[in-house]
């Protein structure tokens, strides 16, 4: 649906025959229940629907405020009632009909002027609590009567007092018959249960649990008040620092901690000039959440003004000060217990900082601050929340941990809400910044706790090599099945039929004979994605011979010589496996696929296949003729629509050509033992020329080129478990006249690489502004790579001067981060040569896993790191940024 200008959208509960109490039954029934209005916030007026059967507008009909635009909307009272907040006030409705309007005028204390035109900015609902930021920096408390079902005004005295700005504020509701927070105000070991040591002192029933007020400051400081009493229970100095943990000033005051005494040292210790900064630091939204599941603990998250987010877990910490009996800490904590400051303090409450993707960044304009964080508690069984903005993205709770997954295909979002009906059961809706709303569901097929949503196609056999074929969207791939045979058939398989040789039974007894044995037989399936996430069909499977294993399947695109036209193939190649008494073959095998109209089922037809000496470990095309590596010889060969011609050969001295790569007419081969080898093919003289070659030895497992504008580089990946990097450089006099490969790079990655794969990378923000059009910006690849371990890793092209402003910085960090298990990252990525000789190559590849940990230091540290490293912390972040945005393939 088009709607041009939509600011907001919501989704509210009612049903009028709601009693009071709600017993188990209703509980079931409150999950699934439907939504019964669609509320959307357009620019200068209101829209509301009518989410039923379909959706019917119903603007004219109902008493929402529809003359403005709308800040929130949700349930109160147990659903019971519905308010709608907007800018200078509030309407509680029931369904359709208003029941109470509010408006808010200044507060009781301030009779001036000034704060007439304050209006709200930030919604946060609790049930029964509304609280309201409001643009003068002030916060109101909407308390609401669930008996009478009316909501009365309040302005926090304690807030009102200390005359502190507000930068924003959000309500939680800790929920369930054991509240959490509560568990950190007493010492935990002395009360066994939570009812028995503080019984309800609302009169409500326990299962209501607490509600929290989470306050942060224009200066930086972070409260929790309880509600609707606003005590405070907890304050951290500087939260926006965004340190790895926060604990309650009080705590740290009374612990008399060492910590702080540092801490204030070094930071004097900065520069006036760092300080402005972090003073202009604020937290422009806040949201605490613990959502459903057994040992949960709550989350804190917090936007500050540059984008960054932080994410914080509560948890339970035991203080020292029950156990030891030292003096000096026990008197202060004493004397302050005296006082009932720290009786009610959740002393026992500690955050720490859990890592978000740095995706997830994004600077917010500076305009009217939008809300970006929608919670959400059931779309399709998940929970976790909405972030939406420039980059909207998911972060998902499984088992206490947050997985946060890119949604890529839409561009900006500016309005997210769930949606619940009975077209669209558990879904959802969004709004594009272009205006387009779009109501969807989660696909099911797709498990989300993991770093990518993830899919898994069960094959019930081995999958070896992968292509794909982006003409008729399908996926060949080799798979080997294990089969079951008796002893007899085995043997008369291994033995060359040339030879004529009869198999001797005499020493065999019939016992021998009819044992069965495990045998590998291999296949070629071919796999089409089913659109809607569910299994994957197969469309068709080529079997091989018997003992015959296919080793490599590519889709290669072939120049036919007769009809002078391209034609799009399925190349196959394999290898007889006989035993070593046994000459080695192997064949090729050229498959035209096209869906035949009579018969559906026959989507492949075999067009060619020849027996060659030696295994065809390699296929590729080269400018319309096939490249076959074949044992130790590497073969072009032009297809006729028939046959296949070899015109040029290389008789490299490959033992064992593991990968082979074509860029325009530059070839890249990888062997077993021998390193690589760089060829050119010249058209004229027919002729497979070798430009160059590493003169180590080195066990390669993958190779691919490396594309970075007009550069072009070639990577490989070998038993050692490293990548290097080399480029063919013939005017250096180091390569000898051209023969051999220079070293770029090279990097230990730790696990063994088996497969590159060349992607375009996608532009950025920086790009599209700087970058003149048609610029070489546009043509860079990063690589993409698999490994044994069951990892995946990316491999990018960084300009010269990012380049050279990351490396400082990650000489920085080496220092200034600690390692998992005190091991030093400089050393464990060093090129491990296992004993054999090696020149070390240039140190030109920086480690993003050791850099990704910037943002995770406290603010202070980040802007004295980035003062060392003679660069600003915005220039680090957006070039961070700009490569995890470059990059986000998956």
């Amino acid at each position: 649906v088009e709607l041009p200008g939509c600011k907001g959208i919501w989704t509210v509960y009612h049903k009028s025959s709601r009693g009071h109490n709600a017993d188990s039954s209703r509980m079931a029934a409150y999950d699934d229940e439907y939504h019964a209005y669609l509320i959307i916030s357009l620019e200068a007026r209101t829209m509301v629907l009518e989410t039923a059967d379909l959706l019917t507008e119903v603007t004219e009909s109902v008493d929402y405020f529809v003359q403005g635009r709308t800040i929130a909307a949700g349930n109160l009272f147990g659903r019971r009632r519905v308010i709608q907040v907007f800018e200078r006030g509030a309407r509680i409705l029931d369904g359709s009909y208003m029941t109470q309007d509010l408006s808010f005028g200044p507060s009781n204390s301030e009779s001036g002027s000034g704060s007439e035109n304050s209006t709200v900015l930030s919604v946060s609902i609790a049930d029964p609590y509304v609280l309201l930021g409001m643009s003068d920096g002030s916060i109101r408390l909407l308390v609401g009567d669930p008996s009478t079902c009316t909501v009365s005004v309040q302005t926090p005295a304690a807030i009102e007092s200390s005359k502190k700005p507000v930068s924003s504020c959000t309500l939680y509701h800790d929920k369930g018959p054991e509240p959490w927070l509560r568990k950190t105000s007493t010492d935990a070991w002395l009360s066994t249960g939570v009812g028995e040591a503080i019984d309800g002192a609302d009169g409500g029933p326990l299962d209501q649990g607490d509600i929290y007020s989470v306050v942060c400051y224009e200066s930086g400081a972070l409260e929790i008040f309880d509600v609707p009493n606003f005590n405070c229970v907890f304050t951290v100095d500087k939260f926006v620092s965004g340190r790895t943990h926060i604990v309650d000033t009080y705590m740290r005051e009374a612990l008399k901690d060492s910590e702080t005494e540092i801490n204030s040292s070094s930071e004097e210790g900065t520069g006036q000039g760092r300080k402005e900064n972090i003073h202009s630091m604020k937290v422009v939204e806040l949201a605490m959440q613990r959502w459903s599941a057994h040992h949960s603990r709550p989350f804190l998250f917090a936007i500050l003004t540059d984008g960054t987010i932080l994410c914080y877990q509560a948890y339970l910490f035991e203080g020292p000060e029950n156990t030891s009996k030292s003096d000096d800490p026990v008197s202060t904590s004493r004397s302050l217990s005296v006082s009932n400051v720290s009786a009610s303090r959740l002393r026992n409450l500690r955050f720490s900082r859990t890592p978000l993707d740095a995706y997830t960044r994004e600077e917010t304009p500076h305009g009217a601050p939008c809300q970006r964080i929608t919670i959400f508690k059931n779309i399709s069984g998940h929970q976790g929340f909405f972030l939406s903005g420039s980059r909207p993205c998911w972060c998902m709770v499984f088992r206490e941990r947050l997985r946060v997954h890119p949604q890529l295909c839409d561009g900006s979002i500016v309005a997210f809400t769930v949606l619940h009906n009975v077209n669209c059961n558990h879904g959802f809706i969004y709004v594009t910044s272009q205006g387009i709303l779009k109501i969807c569901q989660l696909p099911s097929g797709s498990t989300y706790d993991n770093y990518w949503p993830v899919q898994k196609i069960p094959l019930k056999a081995t999958p070896h090599q992968i292509t794909y074929f982006a003409e008729k969207n399908l996926y060949p791939l080799i798979v080997s099945v294990p089969v079951l045979k008796p002893l007899n058939q085995v043997l008369s398989l291994l033995i060359d039929q040339e030879v004529g040789h009869q198999i001797d039974n005499h020493n065999l007894s019939s016992v021998d004979l009819h044992r069965t044995y495990t045998v590998e037989e291999y296949e070629v399936r071919i796999l089409e994605p089913d659109r809607a996430g569910g299994p994957w069909q197969t469309r068709a499977t080529i079997p091989m011979q018997s003992s015959e294993n296919a080793l490599t399947v590519r889709v290669v695109t072939l120049f036919n010589t007769t009809t002078k036209e391209n034609e799009t193939l399925l190349a196959i190649g394999t290898a007889y496996v006989q035993g070593e008494d046994v000459a080695a073959r192997g064949r090729v095998l050229l498959f035209s696929t096209g869906r035949n109209a009579d018969n559906p089922q026959n989507l492949v037809t075999e067009v060619y296949s020849k027996e060659l000496k030696g295994a065809i470990s390699a296929l590729a095309s080269l400018q319309g003729h096939l490249l076959i590596a074949s044992g130790p010889k590497i073969i072009l060969h032009k297809w006729t629509g028939t046959e296949l011609n070899g015109i040029a050969f290389y008789d490299a001295p490959p033992l064992y050509v593991v990968s082979l790569n074509i860029v325009k007419n530059f070839i890249l081969l990888g062997d077993i033992h021998k390193s690589i080898y760089f060829l050119s093919w010249k058209e004229q003289g027919a002729q497979l020329n070798l430009l160059a070659k590493d003169f180590g030895s080195l066990d390669c497992f993958a190779t691919e080129f490396l594309i970075d504008g007009s550069t072009l580089s070639l990577v490989v990946s070998d038993e050692q478990k490293n990548i290097q990097i080399f480029y063919y450089a013939p005017k250096m006099s180091e390569s000898w006249k051209g023969q051999k490969l220079l070293s770029r790079a090279e990097f230990h990655v730790g696990a063994h690489v088996t497969k590159f794969l060349r992607l375009q990378m996608l532009a950025t923000s920086s790009d599209r502004t700087g970058a003149a059009p048609g610029s070489d910006k546009t043509n860079r690849f990063a690589l993409l790579f698999g490994t044994l371990d069951g990892s995946i890793g990316c491999i990018a092209p960084l300009d010269e001067l990012t380049f050279r402003r990351l490396q400082s910085l990650q000489k920085k960090l080496v220092d200034s981060v600690p390692h998992v298990a005190g091991l030093n990252p400089r050393s464990f990525r060093q090129f491990h040569s296992n004993g054999k000789a090696h020149r070390p190559g240039p140190d030109s590849i920086v480690d993003c896993e050791l850099l990704s940990h910037y943002e995770m230091l406290p603010l202070e540290e980040q802007l004295e790191i980035a003062h060392q490293t003679g660069t600003t912390r915005s220039q680090i972040l957006s070039n961070l940024n700009d490569l995890a945005l470059g990059t986000s393939f998956l």
